[in-house]
């Protein structure tokens, strides 16, 4: 059944992006690597305030954070599960420290966009399947938006 769900790209001063290693307990996709954090609102529950929660829980921090695209999925996961969501992808920046919720992530690191990249090409089994699918989009909106600022600046 298609439902809704959100993504969350968190970032640093240098550009870097966070990711968590998903705890290997997790009822599908344990140890695998994944953006900073995802989850599903709850009932009359908006995405932001959702976001907000999820983020708090499974990281240990917040920060501001703004949608930036949506998109459809549908994957076939380990343990006989599908994923079909209606994914908001939200992004926000944060220069501390989290600390990951054990029982929700197991490890982060903070990653360039082009490492990413590359590894996810090269080890793709790493990976949980939705960041393969809506990591393809986040770069086409970073790039798009260092674009922008890049002619704002020739302008100037």
């Amino acid at each position: 059944v298609l439902h809704r769900a959100f993504s969350i790209f968190v970032t640093n001063a240098q550009g870097e992006l966070l990711l968590q290693k998903r705890a290997r307990s997790k009822y599908h996709s344990g140890g695998l690597w994944t953006n900073t954090c995802c989850s599903h609102p709850r009932p009359e529950e908006t995405t932001i305030v959702a976001a907000r929660r999820r983020l708090q829980e499974e990281m240990g921090f917040s920060c501001d954070l703004r949608e930036i695209f949506s998109f459809i999925y549908r994957a076939e996961l380990d343990n006989e599960l599908i994923e079909h969501e209606f994914d908001r992808v939200l992004i926000g920046e944060f220069n501390g420290e989290p600390r990951p919720n054990p029982q929700e992530a197991e490890d982060f690191c903070w990653i360039s966009i082009d490492a990413l990249s590359n590894d996810i090409v090269a080890h793709p089994d790493r990976y949980t399947s939705w960041l393969k699918i809506c990591f393809e989009k986040f770069v086409r909106y970073v790039d798009t938006k260092r674009k922008i600022i890049a002619k704002y600046q020739l302008d100037e």
